[in-house]
């Protein structure tokens, strides 16, 4: 805004047949609507405003927008700008301009080339997914997160989401278990194995939603028929995915290892008690929410310390 009068006027000289004028948030609310509906009616010529324009204006006679230092928006922004012209009949060019004497970061260039890829009406979807390649989705079953997830954490973001949803539909709260998995070893999708970042998110989307071991096996061929024999990683994410199934079954909601001793939280005192009655092994119960379970002290190996939780959890 405070060089807009500035560019106003250098487009002036430019361009002495064309009328130009401003628009910016700024401005008196009366003045900026004069503005824009002056435009509407095509009073003048050329409207030089900030990003306030991306707003869902609908100027049907706006055919050409220019993008200026279009290397510094995210390619939301960018999106949304473009599709402020060609909302009507008039085919619509939209101009993406950077300074040539500017060195373009690796992330910017890649914003650039994917807002010009995906030019094709209905382009939204696909632009996303490609912000979110760009920008990085973070470990979903892991502690590496970005935007609103890496501030309250995936699972409960997804608690958080599925609140609101059922809020509104006016329905009961979900009587689900989260299982925190607190074990040794690295579970999740490499690169190198699932390629596609869309693939990859539609996997782990799956994999959360999965609730019996039958479920868990056809996810498993799949992954084999599609990706090839699974890396160590894969195959350790479906173990530990298997464990939180047997661990929803007892409504547990956290499992993680404190000296020779597996930690169990549970969501009830009755749930620790139904699981001690029919354990092989001791259940020591802690107080109404929490149960520790004795491991063998020659269980170093967290293949065989995982499969020692699985068959004491297994209904």
């Amino acid at each position: 805004v405070q060089d807009i009068e500035a560019v106003a006027q250098r487009l002036r000289e430019v361009v002495p047949e064309a009328s130009v004028e401003i628009g910016h948030g700024q401005m008196a609310e009366g003045e900026l609507e004069r503005v824009m509906c002056r435009f509407v009616e095509h009073r003048f010529d050329v409207l030089l405003a900030t990003t306030i324009v991306e707003s869902g204006l609908d100027i049907p006679n706006a055919n050409t927008i220019f993008i200026d230092e279009a290397d510094r928006y995210g390619l939301a922004d960018l999106h949304q700008l473009r599709g402020r012209v060609g909302r009507y009949r008039h085919r619509a060019y939209c101009y993406l301009l950077v300074d040539p004497n500017k060195h373009l970061n690796p992330t910017a260039t890649k914003r650039l080339r994917a807002i010009e890829e995906y030019s094709n009406i209905g382009a939204g979807f696909s632009l996303a997914m490609r912000d979110l390649e760009i920008r990085g989705a973070g470990n979903i079953l892991g502690t590496e997160q970005s935007g609103h997830i890496a501030a309250v954490g995936y699972q409960f973001y997804c608690e958080l989401l599925d609140q609101a949803v059922r809020r509104l539909k006016h329905m009961p709260p979900a009587d689900s278990v989260d299982v925190d998995v607190d074990l040794p070893g690295r579970a999740f999708f490499p690169d190198g194995y699932v390629t596609d970042m869309r693939s990859k998110i539609d996997l782990y989307r799956r994999l959360t939603r999965i609730t019996t071991p039958a479920g868990l096996a056809d996810l498993r061929t799949e992954l084999s028929d599609r990706f090839g024999p699974p890396p160590v990683e894969v195959a350790w994410l479906m173990e530990v995915a298997l464990l939180r199934i047997f661990a929803r079954h007892h409504h547990i909601r956290a499992i993680r290892l404190e000296n020779q001793y597996a930690v169990l939280e549970f969501a009830s005192l009755p749930a620790i008690e139904q699981l001690a009655r029919g354990a092989a092994r001791p259940v020591r119960i802690a107080d109404d929410h929490s149960a520790y379970v004795p491991l063998p002290r020659e269980l170093n190996d967290p293949a065989e310390l995982l499969a020692e939780l699985q068959s004491l959890l297994r209904p």
